[in-house]
């Protein structure tokens, strides 16, 4: 992706978050040379790589395979690990209108993902075979805001706005917007976008950047500019 088109999903992403009354916190902001100035201080967040990740994964069709994504909170793993203590994570996102973001499952995080705004949020869901990976033939349940939902594999799940569903590990999905974007929250344990996501098909979860003008916000991505 040019970082010039990375700069324009940035600046329309968050006219149509706040669009829909989401304030995001003040880092968010930032310029990256504001970033560089506040480096003493923001270690946790530098580490719990909160803020925008805008991806391709890697195909370079951003209008029809990607998502925009902004981490808002971050807990750790170890507390996860250990049981206790700062075990969430909190993530807004924009899915376009018919713009995959492509089939993939956890290790080990779970997730509401929940319909904050705009057009129909559309999920298509199979279950897991017996070692995890991706069967066709594996349909499964899941939670709608608390309510039992059994799903044929393959099942396309509509969430109109203020819908959501919780997902388990092992629950496939790949989701995008349905007659408009979709602004959607995601609520869940630790996010780990490293080592947790397990796509069906081969893909890349960050993209190659073609750097052509300078970075108006710095991405998860390029934090290790300042680390």
């Amino acid at each position: 992706m040019k970082r010039s088109e990375i700069n324009e999903i940035l600046r329309e992403g968050a006219a149509f978050i706040a669009q829909h009354g989401f304030i995001l916190p003040p880092f968010a902001f930032w310029s990256p040379e504001e970033m560089a100035a506040h480096r003493p201080a923001i270690g946790p967040l530098l580490e719990a790589r909160l803020g925008w990740d805008i991806t391709d994964y890697g195909e370079g069709k951003f209008a029809d395979l990607g998502l925009f994504l902004f981490t808002v909170r971050n807990g750790r793993l170890s507390d996860l690990k250990g049981g206790g203590g700062m075990c969430y994570a909190e993530k807004i996102m924009i899915s376009r209108h018919n713009q995959i973001s492509p089939m993939h499952r956890h290790y080990v995080k779970a997730e509401d993902i929940i319909n904050r705004g705009g057009a129909t949020l559309a999920i298509e869901l199979y279950g897991s075979a017996e070692d995890g990976s991706f069967d066709k033939n594996a349909g499964g349940t899941v939670y709608c805001d608390g309510v039992r939902r059994d799903f044929s594999p393959g099942e396309v799940l509509h969430l109109a706005p203020g819908e959501s569903v919780t997902l388990m590990p092992g629950d496939w999905h790949a989701f995008w917007g349905e007659g408009g974007d979709v602004l959607i929250g995601e609520v869940s344990t630790v996010n780990d976008d490293e080592t947790d996501n397990w796509f069906r098909d081969p893909i890349g979860r960050f993209p190659e950047i073609d750097e052509d003008e300078a970075p108006l916000h710095l991405l998860v991505k390029d934090y290790g500019r300042i680390m």
